[in-house]
């Protein structure tokens, strides 16, 4: 709960101290365009790496290689295109080191570690489609009318229900 309350009270708060201050110093007409400029340069920046990223997964893809950025990268992108449009100074320094590929490498690696973490505790599930951890082999989907009703291993198809 602390964590929600310092992201939702905290930083808020601290960022409308700071448009106050800047808009004594510069006024409100300059600091509100400050803000739009900034928010419509981080959703056309955020937009231009999320678009590379996606390019290189095609890229590897048609090679048949695993893409060197991961879904870490494309959801640091994500969030930080969110942050950028988000009216604000420390929204914007987070969103634009979360956009920008220096700061993101070093991020995304820190986040990789975490997760790794989270996965080895337990504290983190990852399921794969398809997937049920079962040995026993491939799986079927058992529809009804073009309805699925059940995903089971090929093994544990009633013999009825096979087609």
């Amino acid at each position: 709960m602390g964590r929600l309350f310092l992201l939702f009270t905290v930083v808020p708060l601290v960022e409308l101290y700071l448009l106050i201050a800047i808009g004594r110093i510069l006024g409100p007409v300059p600091t509100i365009g400050l803000v739009l400029l900034t928010g419509a340069v981080g959703a056309w920046f955020a937009k231009l790496e999320g678009s590379r990223v996606i390019r290189r997964w095609q890229e590897a893809m048609a090679r048949q290689q695993l893409p060197k950025d991961g879904v870490i990268d494309a959801v640091l992108i994500f969030v930080g295109g969110l942050m950028l449009i988000t009216p604000g100074i420390l929204t914007d320094i987070a969103g634009l080191s979360l956009v920008m590929p220096a700061t993101r490498r070093g991020i995304a690696g820190i986040v990789r570690t975490w997760l790794e973490r989270q996965i080895a505790t337990g504290r983190v599930q990852v399921y794969a489609p398809g997937y049920n951890g079962s040995p026993r082999g491939p799986q079927d989907v058992i529809e009804v009318e073009g309805e699925v009703v059940e995903v089971v291993a090929t093994a544990d198809v009633p013999p009825a229900l096979e087609k």
